[in-house]
């Protein structure tokens, strides 16, 4: 399991009182932010993913996954076998 890498600027909340199709509230600290993504963007890219913690609160972390290149190869010989 690899280190949980917290986005910086990045505060998620989530409101007790809103509707169930609102899942999240996100608050960015835009100094703090922009220096979390340029040190951690990919091909101009930030994956992250938004957890619950323990505590019940949502969270944001650096999704830091990156699939092996020989699942991305078989990915795409299976991609032949589809019948559309």
């Amino acid at each position: 399991m690899s280190e949980t890498i917290f986005a910086d600027g990045l505060i998620v909340k989530k409101n007790e009182n809103a509707p169930d199709f609102v899942l999240c509230n996100l608050s960015v600290k835009v100094e703090e932010f922009e220096k979390f993504m340029k040190a951690n963007n990919k091909n101009g890219w930030v994956n992250l993913s938004v957890l619950m913690g323990k505590s019940g609160k949502p969270y944001a972390k650096l999704d830091t996954y990156e699939p092996k290149e020989e699942t991305v190869a078989q990915a795409a010989q299976h991609s032949d076998d589809l019948p559309f």
